[in-house]
């Protein structure tokens, strides 16, 4: 018996209200490629009903894991704070 291959997520978009999402991709990723996270966003961009903030990140640097790098935690965390003080209608 063979065994079923999973859904991507891409094929689970349909038409309806999504929550705010900041997506980030890591161009160096050898398990989930960088284009697959791009399909992603665009077709959630295209059926998504609401207005809610959808972001995507591509770190060019980057492999499965995130980047690395002394402050790049920082940066990270940073982006992530910034994006829900957005979100949240926080931001100055």
């Amino acid at each position: 018996m063979r065994a079923s291959r999973p859904t991507p997520p891409d094929e689970n978009v349909s038409a309806r209200a999504y929550p705010a999402m900041l997506v980030v991709a890591g161009y160096n990723d050898s398990r989930v490629q960088y284009w697959e996270a791009a399909k992603w966003v665009a077709r959630l961009r295209a059926a998504k009903t609401d207005s809610n903030l959808l972001l995507l990140k591509t770190e060019m640097e980057a492999g499965h894991g995130g980047m690395s790098g002394r402050y790049q935690g920082l940066r990270d965390a940073a982006l992530e704070y910034a994006f829900l003080l957005r979100v949240l209608g926080l931001a100055v």
